[in-house]
């Protein structure tokens, strides 16, 4: 008899639970970030766009679309990932999935998987909202999915190591709200850096999210405020560190076996 390299039916019993609990909690899970990221283009796009029309002749209802996407992606990826690995712990169904016929790996595979999936869906919805609103170009339809898909997946990985991590609900929040969140607004999510002055620039240049954000605009616009390889390596660096650090908390048995 032969076995596949990675047990398909585990993974999927994962994926399908996860997503189950987000078709139940839908108001939630997929209509409460869809309004909130709405309220912010309206906010940000058809008030601020009084002042600001255009950001480097782009209309800038356009041009902060990838922005908020980009924004909802990394948040909620973060959050559906570690609310999903921390549930079990917190009830202790996090032993079963442990001591069952399945390696790190196919766990990870699972909540990421279904983590990612639902940023996804919510990014793909905030698209097609914005259309009826402001007129969207997408230069590389397919690098902007690559973008959507890997950053996903990334940001899920880091919200699993963020699961693991936290011992209680208030600890879920902490990385999300005094991170993640301001990094994307200082990115670049609702301006171009090239309108700052040389300092705030530069200073700029050392927030690891501009990067994401910027390549995800590149795919719609050709327009980065660096380069688009230097917005894919930072992703790559991302995936790498957050695949290292999951590999010592299953090696070490780090907050899941004690």
């Amino acid at each position: 008899m032969t076995h596949s390299f990675i047990n398909t039916h585990a993974v999927y019993a994962i994926y399908k639970n996860e997503m189950a609990r987000t078709w139940r909690n839908i108001l939630q899970s997929i209509i409460a970030p869809v309004i909130s990221t709405c309220l912010y283009f309206v906010v940000f796009g058809a008030a601020t766009e009084f002042r600001i029309s255009e950001v480097e002749n782009i209309n800038y209802g356009a041009f902060i679309v990838p922005g908020l996407v980009m924004l909802t992606l990394l948040t909620q990826s973060v959050l559906n990932s570690s609310f999903s690995i921390y549930f079990p712990k917190f009830v202790g169904t996090i032993y079963e999935i442990l001591s069952a016929p399945i390696s790190p790996f196919e766990v990870v595979l699972g909540y990421v998987g279904a983590a990612a999936t639902k940023s996804v869906i919510i990014g793909f919805i905030i698209l097609i909202t914005s259309s009826f609103i402001v007129e969207i170009d997408i230069a590389h339809p397919f690098i902007a999915l690559f973008f959507m898909i890997f950053i996903s997946i990334i940001f899920a990985m880091l919200g699993f190591i963020i699961g693991v991590w936290a011992q209680n609900f208030e600890q879920l929040q902490v990385i999300p709200l005094l991170f993640i969140t301001p990094l994307a607004f200082l990115g670049g999510s609702f301006y171009s850096i090239n309108i700052l002055p040389p300092f705030w620039q530069t200073l700029s240049l050392f927030n690891p999210v501009l990067y994401l954000i910027s390549g995800f605009r590149w795919s719609f616009m050709e327009m980065a405020e660096v380069n688009v390889w230097l917005s894919v390596i930072t992703a790559i660096t991302f995936f790498c560190v957050f695949f290292a650090c999951i590999w010592w908390i299953f090696k070490t048995g780090y907050r899941l076996k004690h």
